[in-house]
């Protein structure tokens, strides 16, 4: 694996593999940007067009290169020190409301190797502030603590921040009563709330929606992706769900009780059942926490590293922390899924004997306790859930039916035409989907400001990213005004923060003021010691960068 530090005037990347060296002051080599395709994700395809285009008047050599999500997704995520740099997104998972999802997970040294960190960025003083947010319960203090991170990540710029969307879904009303649908703070009416509500109106009463996205696995120890996500959340219980006001709430706990600053006891609901009718215990909520804590669900390892111990006493567990925690709730208790210890248990101990962790694992028969049960998964077509009439909160619906839709016009035309109800997935122009509803009269559209955010990562593991002076270049480069009309038609909000303006507690607008243009990127570059020679960028003298092979 190439090895890389940051560098200064005279830094050096070194590698021990087989290697092409490029002399000192050389000029940079062609950088690749990766995106989905345009049919697939239009906003994303047009907004990597214009950045590459302003990046290419520093005088540097940008290839877009395009990928299915499957693809992308491998090569991002298993292949961590061979890319540039590729458009992403993080999508807003209600657990998100709480900032420190993002702040620690996704920039925190310690989930570099295998977890969310997947750019590698590492900065020991951003490292103790994220750790030292998570650690404070009094509210203001704690939010310094994270306007103080987001100050961090404006100057380092391990990514390039672009938008929060504003997502826009649509429904159609003379299917589906429009007082059911949930519109969640930061997430829009696409969530857990609505799929449990939603009340039908006549004699169909199946939720038939759509992605754009493939479905890479259902599995409830591994974080695959938001269309995923969308599964996992209905099939497998969690002791809190985050509500529709953002706040926790009781779920598979009936209530929780905290004991003292770091020990907190949550009563478990009586009767509840797996989904192949055997009984949910205590011992299986011990067992899905002490899985994540194991090391076979690595994605899972940030929001469960707290935990000290894990003790039942009949149908009440008490989590002891190793310090306080002011986002257990939410991070913690509402994120965790709660899985049988019968299923899980020989398939975990076989695990221990491979390479392979349980993100490998596909069941035939996934088997949660969620309001909704697997029926049947149709690779690149189809997944069928079907209503939990056992559950204490049975959805309304009858099925949730998923259908892989990679054309955004297509799965528009699906809508208007009833092929699907809800379009849960349109990353094409929403003012296209706003005049279809005017026309058709039976849509209903609705656009939220996302917790989630679209960005460029950059690999801070490859030269020239592990400087961050290249990467606050490139990122002063394009203007967020440009890529909110030019690539979102207006529907976004721009964003220099992880922290969206969704969240306004917790949201920091200062870093927001970022300013931007080339003549600003050029000075920065300049003063680091690029010179552009011949029209093309050059690395500053002394620097000489290795590259594996």
């Amino acid at each position: 694996m190439t090895r890389m530090f940051r560098m200064a005037a005279a830094a050096m990347l070194l590698a021990g593999a087989a290697s092409s060296a490029l002399a000192a002051g050389d000029r940079i080599r062609e950088l690749k940007l990766i995106t989905r395709p345009q049919a697939a994700q239009p906003s994303e395809f047009q907004f990597a067009q214009i950045i590459a285009q302003e990046w290419r008047k520093l005088g540097l050599d940008v290839k877009v290169e395009v990928m299915p999500w499957e693809q992308m997704a491998d090569v991002v995520w298993y292949n961590r020190d061979k890319w540039d740099m590729t458009a992403w997104q993080m999508v807003g998972r209600p657990e998100r409301s709480d900032p420190d999802e993002l702040l620690y997970n996704l920039y925190h040294s310690s989930t570099s190797a295998k977890g969310y960190n997947f750019v590698g960025y590492s900065n020991p003083d951003y490292d103790r502030v994220a750790e030292a947010q998570r650690r404070e319960v009094d509210q203001e203090k704690r939010r310094a603590l994270v306007f103080r991170a987001q100050e961090i990540l404006a100057a380092d710029q391990p990514v390039m921040m672009l938008v929060h969307p504003r997502s826009t879904f649509a429904f159609d009303k003379t299917v589906w009563d429009p007082a059911s649908v949930v519109n969640q703070g930061g997430i829009g009416i696409k969530n857990f709330w609505t799929f449990v509500s939603i009340r039908p109106l006549g004699g169909q009463r199946d939720i038939v929606l759509n992605s754009s996205d493939n479905v890479q696995g259902i599995n409830p120890l591994w974080i695959s992706g938001g269309t995923d996500s969308w599964i996992t959340e209905l099939v497998w219980d969690r002791l809190l769900r985050i509500g529709p006001d953002g706040l926790p709430r009781p779920w598979a706990a009936e209530n929780w009780e905290w004991t003292s600053p770091t020990s907190i006891t949550v009563t478990l609901r009586p009767g509840q059942v797996w989904h192949d009718g055997k009984p949910l215990t205590a011992e299986d909520v011990r067992f899905s926490f002490e899985a994540a804590m194991g090391g076979e669900a690595p994605m899972y390892a940030p929001f469960v590293r707290n935990i000290a111990a894990i003790d039942v006493d009949g149908d009440r567990i008490t989590f002891t922390l190793k310090e306080p925690s002011a986002a257990f709730l939410t991070s913690t208790l509402a994120k965790i899924n709660l899985i049988p210890k019968h299923v899980w248990e020989p398939v975990l101990a076989d695990l221990a004997t491979r390479e392979e962790n349980a993100e490998s694992h596909q069941e035939k028969m996934p088997i949660g306790s969620g309001p909704f049960r697997f029926v049947s998964w149709t690779t690149n077509e189809e997944v069928v859930l079907e209503a939990n009439r056992g559950h204490w909160s049975a959805p309304a619906a009858d099925r949730w039916i998923l259908r892989i839709v990679p054309n955004a016009e297509a799965a528009l035309g699906m809508l208007r035409s009833g092929q699907i109800n809800f379009l849960a997935d349109f990353p094409g122009d929403p003012k296209v989907l706003v005049d279809a509803a005017a026309a058709d009269g039976d849509l209903e559209v609705v656009s939220t400001t996302d917790i989630g955010f679209r960005y460029v990562a950059f690999n801070n593991r490859r030269a020239p990213f592990g400087d961050p002076a290249f990467r606050r270049a490139l990122s002063s480069a394009v203007s967020r005004e440009l890529i909110v009309k030019a690539a979102f038609k207006g529907f976004a909000e721009p964003s220099n923060s992880i922290v969206s303006p969704a969240l306004p507690f917790w949201h920091d607008p200062a870093v927001d003021n970022m300013p931007t243009g080339l003549d600003l990127a050029r000075q920065i570059l300049s003063e680091a010691g690029y010179e552009l020679v011949g029209g093309k960028l050059h690395y500053p003298d002394g620097v000489r960068e290795t590259l594996a092979e």
